[in-house]
């Protein structure tokens, strides 16, 4: 995965991307819990989520869009908030509820506010979630934009975020599932990560809402 110069004693071997990216999985895990608590108290508004105390800048990063596209995330630089989901599109249950629920949320806002929220799924399983088939997956959801990233350029961005993700139930090259973390990262139009939401929480439009509403009317520019 990366290359070894001759003239240089080799050093020790980067850990695979797998690996790490399970690891990350198990950690975001074991604080989300801490973190929600924490983030109650801490916060001068009771977010539904659990919010970044203090907010933080978001990672940038690039890929390719849906329509085929080089693409660029450049946190603040558009004027929207954006609202980040690491998944893919054989996923049987976790992100097809995500994408549904965030749209109802999506459509809860009024038509100002949805002018100012982008909703970004960065696939996990570059592998087998090719431009054309993100395309027809996000489409059917709403108004996401399908992203894919390929390794190892995936899991240093999944990382940065706090996301993790590994291969399960592997039965073949293209025969396998992703666990990954089912977070939604939402990061306001001053580029800052401002709170999280899981996908458990999503049912509770009304409450997510709230929570989206506010940032979009309070950026940490």
């Amino acid at each position: 995965m990366s290359d070894e110069s001759h003239s240089v004693p080799p050093g020790p071997r980067p850990r695979p991307w797998y690996l790490s990216a399970g690891l990350a999985l198990l950690a975001v895990a074991l604080v989300l819990g801490g973190a929600w608590v924490y983030a109650r108290v801490q916060s001068p508004f009771p977010f539904y989520g659990t919010a970044y105390t203090p907010p933080i800048p978001a990672p940038a990063f690039r890929g390719t869009d849906q329509d085929g596209r080089p693409w660029t995330f450049t946190p603040g630089a558009t004027g929207r908030a954006t609202a980040i989901f690491f998944g893919f599109t054989h996923c049987p249950n976790i992100c097809p509820l995500t994408l549904a629920y965030i749209e109802r949320v999506r459509q809860a806002l009024s038509e100002e506010e949805r002018q100012k929220l982008d909703v970004v799924l960065v696939s996990v399983d570059p592998e087998r979630d090719t431009p054309e088939r993100l395309k027809a997956y996000v489409e059917y959801f709403g108004k996401a934009q399908g992203i894919r990233i390929p390794e190892p350029t995936l899991s240093e961005v999944a990382r940065a975020y706090g996301a993790g993700y590994q291969k399960v139930d592997i039965k073949g090259p293209n025969d396998y599932q992703v666990n990954h973390t089912t977070a939604i990262y939402l990061v306001d139009a001053g580029g800052k990560l401002r709170v999280l939401w899981d996908y458990t929480q999503l049912p509770a439009v009304e409450r997510v809402k709230r929570d989206l509403t506010y940032v979009l009317e309070n950026p940490r520019l």
